[in-house]
């Protein structure tokens, strides 16, 4: 028998095409679930075959869990401190085994062995082509369309299937049996039972994948697509960048007549694409990003990430873009939140911060309105610059002496510190579980504090816009904060 067993396990492993190793492992799955079914409950068997010899031994395993846990599959668990008294040095985890008959090839339900069998050759079969496929190190898949399945696509490509889910497709894209069809690798993952390769074709990454196989510079690294936004099927912006000052990015990726760009536009059923000329000046960035909208002036606010893009009225239309979608995509593939304005907007907004921050300078410097005007016009923004900027550039300022600026320094000093007594009272009134959630700054708890937020589940009940009109974050960081506020609702 154990002889018909090797035989048996040879000839499987020539037939599919696997390794020995693979067809043992099925065996001693099939031989391990018949056993469970002997014994009945939850418990775990182990079947050991000798690659050699054909014997095989089983052998009844008990899991070691923490003594405090207590037992969740007492068939097939044991508590750390009654392992230890048969086994002095064993640990959480390690396993109790102890021998048990074997069962006989014979009594196994022949169908049922041979269904796990084949089932594990399977999976190491679609495991093996997986893994074929992926050391290509393709990022584009091409296949044809197999078939529907509940609204998404299954591409094959050879016998390697992929899934292109509905909301990865290009809207109004009516994708049928036997088209022939590329998209971009997503993602991988095993644990899938049906296609484990994900595809998309609304991914920015497909359009830069497209770019580099239209523009040959970009493989031989003489250019670069920096970032990419899209609206899939609508419109589109890439940043490029040249290596090589020979060569014009944006000229490259048109080509002659516009062939290179018009052959990803074909491809995304026609999305019209922007190619920007990237720059590590965020300024100059996000005014290329905004073409063909022409900029006056802009204002970079680094704490916010954010800038303040002012221009005339003929471009207000052009810059925003129809539903927005110009000053999205920009922001998108820039990574800046934008703010479209007019000049009348802008200098309705330059006076409104002026003013609050003339405010702030009269009230907690207890001065008038020409030295806070004055501190103004020279560039201060905050109490903290005229506490700690250093003495000597205030001493410049013609209007001031050196009495004047130590007194301003010692006032704004006296200011924060008083400040700083108030924002810890206010902390004492938040919540431990509000203080101790992840990206939750002392001075965010004051501005929450102020707007009536005290505990984790007060933020928890707020709206994205309700959170930013009240602490002044931004709209991504909003969302983060109140999902990590509610995610105690969904684990207690």
């Amino acid at each position: 028998m154990n002889r018909e067993l090797l035989m048996l396990v040879d000839a499987i492993a020539r037939e599919k095409s696997v390794e020995r190793e693979v067809v043992f492992g099925a065996v001693e799955a099939a031989l391990a679930s018949a056993t469970k079914k002997l014994h009945g409950g939850e418990v775990d068997v182990r079947v050991s075959v000798d690659r050699d010899t054909g014997v095989y031994e089983t052998f009844r395993r008990w899991h070691v869990v923490p003594s405090e846990a207590g037992l969740q599959i007492p068939d097939a668990e044991v508590l750390l401190f009654e392992a230890q008294e048969q086994i002095e040095d064993i640990e959480v985890d390690d396993y109790i085994e102890e021998p048990i008959e074997s069962v006989t090839i014979g009594r196994i339900g022949a169908q049922a062995a041979k269904q796990v069998i084949l089932q594990k050759i399977r999976d190491a079969e679609r495991e093996q082509l997986l893994t074929d496929f992926l050391s290509r190190g393709d990022k584009v898949f091409v296949g044809t369309v197999k078939r529907l399945d509940k609204g998404d696509v299954i591409v094959e490509s050879g016998r390697v299937e992929g899934r292109l889910r509905r909301g990865e497709m290009i809207p109004k894209e009516n994708l049928r049996t036997g088209d022939r069809v590329r998209a971009f690798i997503l993602e991988v993952d095993p644990t899938l039972r049906g296609p484990q390769i994900i595809l998309s074709r609304s991914a920015p990454g497909f359009m830069i994948e497209l770019f580099a196989l239209e523009v040959p510079e970009i493989e031989q690294g003489l250019l670069e697509i920096k970032s990419c936004a899209r609206d899939p099927g609508s419109r589109a912006k890439i940043a490029v960048v040249s290596h090589d000052r020979r060569v014009d990015p944006i000229g490259t990726c048109v080509g002659v007549r516009g062939s290179r760009v018009n052959a990803v536009t074909n491809e995304l059923a026609g999305e019209r694409v922007d190619i920007v000329l990237w720059s590590e000046d965020p300024a100059q960035f996000v005014i290329g990003a905004l073409a063909p909208a022409n900029v006056q002036s802009i204002v970079v606010d680094e704490e916010r990430h954010a800038m303040d893009v002012v221009v005339d009225e003929e471009n207000l239309a052009i810059a925003i873009g129809r539903g927005g979608q110009n000053v999205r995509l920009a922001s998108e593939m820039t990574g800046w939140r934008i703010n479209i304005m007019s000049a009348e907007e802008s200098q309705a907004k330059q006076s409104e911060e002026t003013e609050s921050l003339r405010k702030l300078f009269v009230d907690k410097l207890d001065v008038d309105a020409e030295v806070a005007d004055i501190l103004i016009a020279e560039g201060f923004t905050s109490l903290e610059e005229v506490a700690y900027v250093p003495m000597q550039e205030m001493l410049e300022i013609e209007s001031f002496d050196e009495d004047t600026v130590s007194e301003l320094r010692t006032r704004a000093k006296d200011a924060l510190l008083t400040m700083e007594i108030v924002r810890e009272e206010k902390v004492e009134d938040v919540s431990q579980d509000l203080r101790d959630l992840e990206g939750v700054t002392a001075e965010l708890i004051a501005r929450l504090s102020d707007g009536g937020i005290h505990t984790r589940d007060d933020l928890a009940d707020l709206a994205v816009d309700e959170l930013t009109e009240i602490s002044g974050v931004g709209e991504e960081q909003a969302k983060t904060l109140i999902m990590k506020a509610r995610e105690h609702w969904f684990t207690t």
